[in-house]
């Protein structure tokens, strides 16, 4: 059985016969008809840079390759102003082995660059009649004849470009919002689940709280599309929200009566207050520690009076635990750099205690229940003890190590004298080691 073809009929052309013309496109016919139209600049527009400026904003929201604009970039290298204005035309004409020797590129690659081009609709193509680019300009180097790459598609669609680009200026400022807002999201988690640890609340949902809200950060990070981001920061919302409540519930339960301390300072001594005022105690006219420098001065003056029945005086000078406050700062020198003054009195040291938290990651959630569990000149001392440790002495942290010392305190278990010989023991041998190491250094 025989079959018959066009190829075998001499002289004759039918469709579906390759040719080796580029085929026509509903895309291609349309990008021709945009480059017919160019009649010069669009309106607002005075410098061909602002058409390639507009492109390269668009580019990566319009899927087009850094290759591909790199090579636009080279083609208007070859255009002039004139070629831009009207009854001009922005043809050029490089040759293939120029432009492969400029871009950095083999045949074939070229010509896949070329063929992306026009695909994209950023140049058309004038063929002249063997093939070849050429052109030719008159003595005022406008252009009478040329074949080759024709740029006026990309003025036709400068206000596309600049459409586009306003849309992706618009999409990444709203995606800032609400990775912001993520952020604002994450961070109020990991503070109440801090808090929860810290007042020792246990349960699987704290656990499930943590898990969650760590994969769904991990989840928006690859998150591109607002639509899609804004769902996730608003699940992420929505758990800070249930967690907030549920922790408020579980702190009304413990301590109904006593009023919350809430740290909403940020961490790090250049963002910390300069002053600080507190009424922790269930019974503030009885027992009151101003952190400024005029009420400690006020509180000095106070102590040579005599306190009025029914009413604690606090020490100001006195021992507490058999211990003076220049020598727990001689026992704990990290107090020292918060203190006021050279010569402390217990006001001061429950401040600097207090300035010093921070540093030993101490909330102020924990410090207020310190300071009600032991008294605040206690508290104080316990935490000025847990500086003295090393960081390795801990099994998670100081502030842990600290809400441990808590938890005794309140079951009646915490044994500060104990603590306190033993560190002025080790305070004591201290001098005399480094005199024998001194010594045996010398006798050799």
């Amino acid at each position: 059985m025989t079959q018959e073809s066009a190829l075998e009929a001499p002289g004759e052309r039918r469709a579906g016969v390759p040719t080796g013309f580029r085929r026509l496109t509903q895309s291609l016919l349309q990008v021709d008809r945009a480059a017919e139209s160019f009649d010069g600049l669009p309106d607002g527009v005075t410098a061909p840079g602002q058409l390639l400026a507009a492109l390269k904003a668009a580019a990566p929201h319009l899927g087009l390759s850094p290759r591909l604009i790199h090579a636009v970039d080279w083609l208007f290298r070859f255009t002039q102003p004139q070629d831009w204005g009207r009854g001009g035309r922005p043809i050029v004409w490089p040759s293939a082995s120029m432009q492969q020797e400029a871009l950095g590129l083999s045949p074939t690659q070229v010509k896949a660059i070329n063929r992306g081009l026009i695909e994209a609709g950023l140049v058309t193509m004038r063929d002249s009649p063997n093939g070849k680019r050429y052109g030719k300009r008159d003595p005022k180097g406008r252009i009478v004849e040329a074949y080759g790459f024709d740029l006026a598609p990309i003025a036709a669609r400068h206000a596309e470009f600049m459409r586009v680009a306003r849309e992706a200026a618009t999409e990444r400022a709203e995606m800032g919002r609400l990775r912001r807002r993520a952020t604002i999201a994450r961070n109020g988690i990991t503070q109440i689940l801090e808090t929860a640890g810290e007042y020792g609340f246990q349960g699987d949902e704290w656990t499930r709280l943590a898990q969650d809200s760590r994969q769904l950060t991990g989840a928006l990070r690859q998150v591109e599309r607002p639509e899609e981001m804004a769902l996730g920061v608003a699940s992420l919302e929505r758990r800070q929200r249930s967690a907030r409540e549920r922790l408020e519930n579980l702190l009304a339960q413990l301590a109904p009566n006593v009023p919350e301390a809430v740290d909403s300072d940020p961490k790090g001594p250049e963002n910390r207050p300069h002053q600080y005022t507190y009424n922790l105690s269930l019974h503030p006219q009885e027992d009151t520690v101003i952190a400024s420098e005029e009420s400690s001065k006020a509180g000095r003056e106070a102590s040579t009076q005599s306190p009025a029945p029914g009413r604690r005086q606090l020490p100001e000078r006195g021992r507490v635990l058999k211990l003076a406050p220049d020598e727990l700062v001689r026992l704990a020198p990290r107090l020292k750099p918060y203190l006021r003054c050279s010569d402390p009195t217990w006001p001061d040291v429950v401040d600097a205690a207090d300035w010093l938290r921070h540093d030993l990651d101490v909330s102020k959630p924990l410090w207020g229940e310190a300071c009600l569990a032991m008294g605040r000149e206690q508290a104080a001392i316990a935490l000025a003890v847990v500086s003295t440790k090393d960081p390795a002495h801990f099994r998670t942290t100081a502030g842990g190590y600290f809400y441990g010392m808590v938890t005794k305190a309140k079951a009646g278990q915490l044994n500060l004298d104990r603590t306190l010989w033993a560190l002025r023991r080790a305070s004591e041998l201290r001098p005399q080691r480094k005199a024998a190491s001194g010594g045996e250094g010398a006798a050799r």
